[in-house]
């Protein structure tokens, strides 16, 4: 992280540890919330500001939890992309409901959000595709994502292979590969405070608006 980058988390995380969850925050929509966040984080300069983990659970109610990458997000929800042949994808088509979790540690920040899931329509998943380094997208048409694979050198030809089908940088989305949206029905935002008082705000859908309740830390 750079000198400038450091002040900027320094900056912003003396703002949060100090300042914490007003009581002004209660009445804010979380996901104008969340983007503040969010920008506060890009702005830091801390390191993949966009990872989350993503909580999965199949039919029979196992969990299974993995590191994505949050994509988009707007008053519809939380968007993120993987192969449709994925155990991630396996879940949610069993039980599509999902819970995520967003962690700022150097700004002492979190956000979860817990909710139900669909999958975005091709031409926003086309849309995306097309904006991912050609590398990424033969990478995609490669992967027979969470299946057995023998070896490394196996991978290596698929993508030989995929690079001679798609020799310019018209790589098409796959028919396999795509995106889904999680919208939110519970999120909440924890700001950690001195002495581990941290302030915990939740904010819980009802109807077209949302409930807001602060919780011990």
């Amino acid at each position: 992280m750079s000198l400038k980058s450091s002040i900027r988390t320094a900056v912003t995380l003396g703002k949060g540890v100090f300042v914490g969850l007003t009581e002004a925050t209660e009445d804010r929509d979380p996901i104008e919330l969340f983007g503040e966040w969010y920008e506060a984080a890009q702005e830091s300069g801390i390191f993949m500001p966009d990872a989350m983990a993503l909580a999965t659970a199949d039919a029979n109610g196992a969990p299974s939890v993995r590191m994505v990458l949050l994509k988009r997000f707007d008053e519809r929800g939380f968007a993120f992309y993987t192969n449709y042949g994925s155990r991630k994808a396996a879940d949610l088509d069993a039980n599509p409901r999902a819970a995520l979790c967003i962690h700022w540690g150097v700004l002492e920040r979190q956000v979860r959000v817990e909710g139900s899931v669909t999958r975005l329509s091709e031409d926003e998943s086309s849309a995306y595709f097309a904006t991912r380094p050609r590398g990424s997208r033969i990478g995609a048409w490669a992967s027979d994502q969470s299946r057995p694979l023998r070896s490394r050198g196996e991978l290596e030809d698929r993508v030989r292979d995929a690079e001679a089908r798609f020799p310019g940088d018209e790589v098409p989305l796959p028919p396999f590969w795509g995106g889904y949206r999680l919208r939110p029905e519970r999120i909440e935002f924890w700001q950690g405070r001195a002495d581990r008082l941290h302030d915990r705000l939740v904010f819980r859908r009802e109807g077209d608006g949302w409930r807001t309740e602060r919780l011990y830390p």
